[in-house]
């Protein structure tokens, strides 16, 4: 069982692509995390992708999908993987499609959490979190005990960066113009499956399982 998620930044893929992994012991693989160990692990694909990411240009494509194909390679994607963040774009998407067929493989599902933008910026703009510690905190969903103040190290908590609404807007506008299109590609291909990503998180989980059943 092989799974691409795809949704806006915010939309909680990832914490239903962990919880994918969780039920059905299938590796969550994110490619950022891929880049990382093989740069930490000193491997040649890794300092390749250093070349580029030292410079602070994007890892072409087909490298990327390498790096990727070399992780599914391993005995622990034998029953299937999920993948999160990657593909992001449709040369991406071909890329990884080519490289899947020469080894006999496929895709099976590309499940889509849909929520609005609006609640996307509602909900990224509600996060709170400590520079200190860590910990992380929404005014509405999971608020401080005290306002402002971080329940575990008593340091003030800050709205980060990448959480301010004119943050959130300018990426969701990136993923409409870059991202959005694999929805109309992977549903040309017949495997895409949408959710609702505006309930809450068991709910969308069981959705998720549904459409999965017992592959």
């Amino acid at each position: 069982m092989k799974i691409i998620m795809l949704g806006a930044p915010g939309a909680g893929k990832g914490t239903q692509a962990q919880m994918i992994a969780d039920k059905y012991g299938i590796p969550h693989i994110s490619t950022g995390d891929i880049f990382r160990a093989n740069i930490k692990n000193g491997t040649e694909l890794g300092m390749e992708a250093k070349k580029y990411m030292d410079q602070g240009l994007l890892v072409p494509d087909e490298l990327t999908v390498k790096i990727l194909l070399d992780r599914v390679a391993q005995e622990d994607c034998r029953g299937g993987y999920v993948l999160d963040g990657f593909p992001r774009t449709i040369p991406q998407a071909e890329v990884l499609d080519r490289s899947l067929e020469e080894l006999d493989s496929r895709i099976d599902y590309a499940i889509d959490v849909e929520v609005p933008d609006e609640n996307i910026v509602k909900r990224m703009s509600g996060r709170r979190a400590c520079l200190a510690c860590g910990a992380t905190f929404h005014v509405e969903h999971v608020p401080p005990k005290q306002e402002g103040i971080c329940d575990r190290c008593g340091k003030d908590l800050v709205l980060r960066d990448d959480d301010k609404p004119e943050t959130v807007q300018n990426r969701l506008t990136v993923y409409h113009e870059q991202t959005q299109p694999l929805i109309d590609f992977y549903g040309r291909k017949g495997i895409l499956k949408t959710v609702d990503g505006t309930k809450p998180m068991q709910e969308v989980f069981g959705s998720i399982a549904e459409i999965l059943g017992n592959a």
